[in-house]
């Protein structure tokens, strides 16, 4: 061998021990560039060792794909799609690699070398990350737009296809940020809540609405009108050191159609797409029908959830993998607590099973509930339907899905809030509805609520009568299941969701120049103070008492519109709560309720702190709730 020679060959290899670029390295004009790669980046030592990495780029399909040597990692080949622009590189990552940037290769007409970062996994131990959500927490629903503006420097995006904010259009974008969440933490622990569950702060550069969260334009970056990747990570870490949890919202079903993925689509089969625009029938029951239509089946899960919003063939096993790999990458990047699941119902069974069991498999602490939103008439066994159930499979689906947002239990409260009491209406459609919970694996992981950012303020659907929405929030925070409060209930705001969307105005106090301040006691009004109490009060004394939290449900037939239960455990613990659905005050004799009495002499009033001395009768004010803790 030459001297030449033996000095090019010494060079070469001293080559390949270099450290890899921190970013893709460009090679002149006629190479590919790489405009980016999902995931961005992943780790060693997750269950799963297969990696899908979709890459991007112009004219990439044309390139071959080589990768330097990495102890560890196998790449197992790569694959082109319809459209030119597009590579799968598959990889397989054994349990024992280590933490480091690995040398992707593709080569055209020259190469591009991509260096793609495999991190190290956060401690599996770490108990301050993915602590799960349970009946113990309070959680607090908020859109980050419309709660508080932290930072005014992120108002104004510029290239952003909204830029800036109107806070006089409720479609616009007001300005409300993480930080402005962060600065509140104090107010939400003294209310009582635990866990901060905040509309999806993904990307969502729409021209229109993008500030709802549920139009996302990346999968992998947090809108930069909230703030930065780095800040939302920041920002769950904060929580957590402060005792609040954080839900992270996602959806599943729809992108928005600004989204790179629609706008320079991989693959005519990754979208569902018809000859013309064609809506879905938002008939969840057709998955599970006997007598279906095939076409009434295709246009719920294969149509588009609204114009804006394209649909990815989640059958398309391609697609399957890269939302599975996203909705792992987000648990692992940022720690949060939980996964809120949007129009759940909405995608593909099968992948809704494989999602849930991917997830579920690597994270078995993340709790984990979906926006299971049905008709009343729909009842409570097509809601367990799509939950962990008693049912064998239907169809081939079984669902994997811890909880459900209780849409039955709130039109039932509702219903005997504002209805008179029946044999089966009014206060005794809570009753029946209850009495469903047998078809749950465990109705305890249910989220129930009042309202939220899609449905009128329960506020304004009691026609602002304090007392009885006192009573729901009574109800709420005494009940079975995950309370969630929507932001503001605390302090009366009210309105309706149609026609002009005035659910989702801002937090008073939030935004720089509002006149009032409702995060102070000093900037609320009589009126919301004393609600504010109300449910800080009874928030916190939930927080304290497990039998709240945990403690077995037994309730009694209503009778004369009053319906009656307790939470009991077997420490002994016990407490009363009797709802008074009548314009009329009631006396109700005790000796009804002696299999659950037996024991008590006495009680305290958990809301006015009186102390009962004797458990004869409970005399009951119209639309007021009691909560007694027995002694």
């Amino acid at each position: 061998m030459s001297f030449a020679r033996l000095l090019l060959l010494l060079l070469l290899l001293a080559g390949r021990c270099l450290p890899a670029p921190a970013a893709p390295l460009a090679a002149g004009p006629a190479t590919p560039p790489i405009s980016r790669i999902d995931p961005t980046f992943w780790w060693v030592g997750m269950k799963n060792p297969k990696l899908q990495l979709l890459v991007h780029g112009p004219g990439l399909a044309a390139s071959q794909v080589a990768m330097a040597s990495y102890p560890g990692v196998t790449l197992d080949g790569f694959q082109r799609l319809e459209s030119p622009n597009y590579l799968i590189v598959n990889l397989t990552i054994s349990p024992t690699t280590k933490p480091g940037r690995l040398q992707l290769e593709f080569r055209g007409k020259r190469k591009t070398t991509y260096a793609y970062e495999l991190r190290a996994r956060t401690t599996p131990g770490d108990k301050s990350r993915v602590q799960g959500i349970s009946s113990a927490d309070l959680v607090y629903l908020l859109m980050p737009d419309r709660f508080a503006n932290g930072d005014p420097a992120n108002d104004v995006v510029k290239g952003n296809r909204a830029p800036g904010v109107a806070r006089d259009s409720m479609y616009a974008r007001h300005g409300g940020d993480l930080k402005g969440i962060e600065q509140h933490f104090d107010y939400l622990k003294e209310l009582g809540v635990t866990a901060i569950w905040p509309t999806p702060v993904v990307d969502n550069n729409m021209p229109k609405a993008g500030y709802h969260g549920y139009a996302l334009t990346d999968y992998y970056a947090v809108d930069p009108h909230y703030g930065s990747n780095e800040d939302y990570v920041r920002f769950v870490q904060h929580a957590h050191e402060q005792g609040l949890k954080v839900i992270h919202d996602v959806v599943l079903n729809h992108i928005g159609s600004f989204n790179y993925l629609w706008l320079d689509q991989p693959a005519k089969d990754w979208f569902h797409q018809w000859p013309t625009f064609t809506r879905g029938n938002y008939r969840n029951g057709t998955v599970n029908d006997p007598h279906v239509s095939a076409l009434d089946r295709r246009i719920f899960s294969n149509t588009w959830f609204d114009t804006t919003m394209p649909d990815p063939a989640q059958e398309n096993p391609l697609v399957a993998t890269y939302l599975i790999q996203n909705f792992l990458w987000w648990v692992e990047y940022t720690g949060v607590d939980g996964y809120r699941v949007d129009t759940y119902t909405y995608s593909d069974p099968t992948f809704l099973m494989n999602w849930g069991k991917a997830i579920l498999e690597e994270y078995p602490q993340l709790g984990m509930f979906g926006e299971t939103w049905m008709q009343e008439a729909e009842g409570v066994a097509q809601q367990a339907f799509w939950t962990r159930n008693v049912f064998p499979p239907v169809n081939g689906f079984k669902s994997n899905l811890p909880g459900a947002l209780d849409f039955i239990l709130r039109y039932a409260l509702l219903e005997g809030l504002t209805k008179p009491a029946g044999f089966s209406e009014g206060i005794a459609k809570l009753y029946y509805a209850v009495q469903g919970d047998w078809m749950y694996e465990d109705a305890s992981r249910n989220v129930i609520f009042l309202d939220n950012h899609d449905v009128d303020r329960v506020f304004s659907v009691l026609g602002e009568d304090v007392r009885k929405q006192k009573m729901a929030l009574a109800w709420l925070l005494t009940e079975r299941g995950i309370p969630q409060l929507y932001y503001g209930t605390e302090v009366l705001m009210k309105n309706f969701s149609r026609p002009d969307g005035l659910l989702r105005e801002d937090f008073p106090g939030g935004f720089p120049g509002d006149k009032q301040n409702a995060f102070t006691a000093a900037g609320r009004t009589p009126a919301q103070h004393d609600m504010h109490t109300y449910v800080r009060k009874l928030a916190n004394y939930r927080k304290t008492h497990p039998v709240l939290q945990t403690g077995q449900l037994t309730h009694f037939v209503p009778e004369d519109g009053v319906y009656t239960y307790f939470r009991h455990d077997q420490q002994g613990h016990a407490v009363l709560v009797m709802l008074n659905c009548n314009a009329a005050e009631k006396t109700v004799p005790l000796t009804r309720f002696a299999e659950r009495l037996r024991g008590y002499t006495a009680a305290r009033d958990v809301l006015t702190e009186a102390v009962v001395p004797n458990l004869q009768t409970a005399t009951v004010p119209a639309f007021t709730a009691l909560v007694w803790e027995l002694r």
